[in-house]
């Protein structure tokens, strides 16, 4: 079964000072595009790079999730550390997520270009830096999920599809 780590990364939302939206269109948003039963390790965390770094770890090493995704932190404001410390924990980046997230949300507004989404694999597991808002998160996946599965399929990870009607996944055509 596929295993999806999601993880919020906000100081405010950890110390309870606002509701995480996050990390629930996260999950909104892989409810309508899956084709299959999934199962979530969810965590709500601040930004502090070594919490991250161990977060992300524990999720790819421990939990076993074949696709960890987070929201918050890819800004350029002083505390926004999730792209380093994706970076660190990663043994591949993929940078060609995060140049085709900005693609996509520069087409609805110009300060996309201070978006620092990436994406990379650690072990079987492939991580995704989303921005914070729902909405940007929609549009981001929407941009990038075709090559989820085929990406997890290429690292190891569970074979699953998702609803054609809503998201064609891509695979090679086999010779």
């Amino acid at each position: 079964m596929l295993r999806v780590g999601i993880v919020t990364i906000s100081d405010r939302a950890s110390q309870g000072v606002y509701e995480d939206r996050g990390g629930p269109a996260i999950r909104e948003y892989l409810d309508d595009v899956l084709a299959c039963e999934y199962e979530v390790d969810y965590r709500l965390i601040a930004d502090e790079q070594p919490l991250i770094e161990a977060t992300l770890i524990e999720l790819a090493d421990q939990s076993n999730c074949s696709l960890i995704v987070t929201t918050g932190g890819t800004g350029p404001a002083l505390r926004d550390v999730t792209p380093e410390a994706t970076a660190t924990v990663c043994t591949k980046l993929l940078p060609g997520f995060g140049e085709l997230m900005r693609k996509v949300s520069l087409e609805k507004v110009p300060t996309a270009i201070l978006s620092r989404q990436t994406a990379g694999i650690r072990g079987r597991s492939l991580m995704i830096n989303l921005p914070g808002q729902p909405r940007a998160i929609r549009e981001c996946l929407d941009g990038v999920f075709a090559a989820v599965p085929y990406c997890i399929e290429l690292i190891g990870g569970p074979a699953f599809d998702t609803r054609p009607e809503r998201l064609v996944a891509f695979r090679p055509k086999k010779l």
